[in-house]
């Protein structure tokens, strides 16, 4: 097994991916490992009819930004003073493309990452961001599920 140096939690600030972080920070205490905290927003995508303006939604846009970016520094202070060696970045574009682009240009060893378990028509419709990761990242990913 190759030593990890380096691990990736892609989150979305939600309860499932503040789980993934647990995981991630004990592990990267545990093997004196570098961890890289992004989150990536999405590009807004709206039907023309229903009247909204490209310039409202790249407001919108930006505020999204400013709040993530806000959201992964309280993170990685968390961390931090944990005495954990630490990164964190705000990506754009579609999540599962982001976090895999990352982990290749990082030599990312391990993605840690939340699942929240969708089925049926909710998964169809919306698929999911982790399990396109595990379709197409080259390094191992651990998965976290909430306990039921």
């Amino acid at each position: 097994m190759q030593q990890i140096a380096d691990i990736l939690v892609p989150t979305d600030f939600s309860e499932h991916a503040q789980k993934a972080l647990e995981y991630a920070t004990t592990l990267a205490k545990a093997l004196g490992a570098t961890l890289h905290i992004v989150h990536v927003v999405e590009p807004l995508i709206y039907p023309s009819d229903w009247g909204y303006s490209q310039l409202g939604l790249s407001e919108l846009e930006q505020e999204l930004s400013r709040m993530a970016q806000q959201e992964i520094a309280k993170l990685v202070e968390q961390v931090r003073a944990q005495g954990i060696s630490v990164r964190g970045e705000v990506l754009y574009g579609r999540a599962s493309e982001q976090i895999i682009r990352y982990a290749q240009e990082h030599n990312i060893g391990l993605i840690a990452m939340g699942t929240h378990g969708r089925s049926g028509l909710e998964h169809f419709l919306f698929g999911s961001t982790t399990e396109r990761v595990l379709r197409k990242a080259k390094c191992p990913i651990l998965a976290i599920r909430l306990a039921e």
